[in-house]
């Protein structure tokens, strides 16, 4: 089967790309997941801190200390927004990884039935080779034995 040697390489090589894909994307995975749960840390505080403020009675909190609670709000919005930013760059790269894996295990697929037709295409072959030698095996037989039949009957 050293013919089937070169298929059976590529995919050898078709698998370990699968699975580089198939790694990447649970890292991918793991880092959106730990991106989702940083902004949910980021709105629980948002929310903790805003409601600690409404909870409070009227007049006990200066104008400066509400011009610092706004400036800390606005700053942690925009880290919201940065991190909902990360959030769709993670989203496209799991996106782009789960493509990358579907087409790696696609071209497997592929591969994998090459190889079985190529397998199926030399047993076939095989086996006629072989129903050939045992034709002309029987043929021969037969030959040699109506030729020894005939040279009986001239005698």
């Amino acid at each position: 089967m050293t013919n089937l040697s070169g298929i059976q390489l590529a995919i050898e090589l078709a698998v370990e790309q699968r699975d580089i894909a198939q790694r990447r994307l649970a890292m991918l995975e793991r880092h959106s997941a730990a991106a989702m749960g940083q902004m949910e840390q980021l709105r629980s505080y948002a929310a903790d801190k805003d409601a600690g403020w409404i909870e409070a009675e009227p007049g006990v909190f200066s104008g400066e200390l509400i011009r610092h609670h706004y400036q800390f709000m606005g700053r942690l919005q925009q880290a919201m927004e940065m991190q909902t930013e990360v959030l769709g760059q993670a989203s496209d790269q799991v996106g782009e990884a789960l493509a990358a894996l579907a087409n790696a295990e696609t071209r497997l697929e592929g591969l994998n039935r090459i190889l079985k037709l190529k397998v199926s295409t030399k047993n076939l072959l095989l086996k006629r080779s072989e129903q050939k030698q045992t034709d002309d095996f029987a043929s021969q037989q037969y030959a040699r034995k109506r030729a020894e039949m005939e040279q009986g009957e001239s005698r």
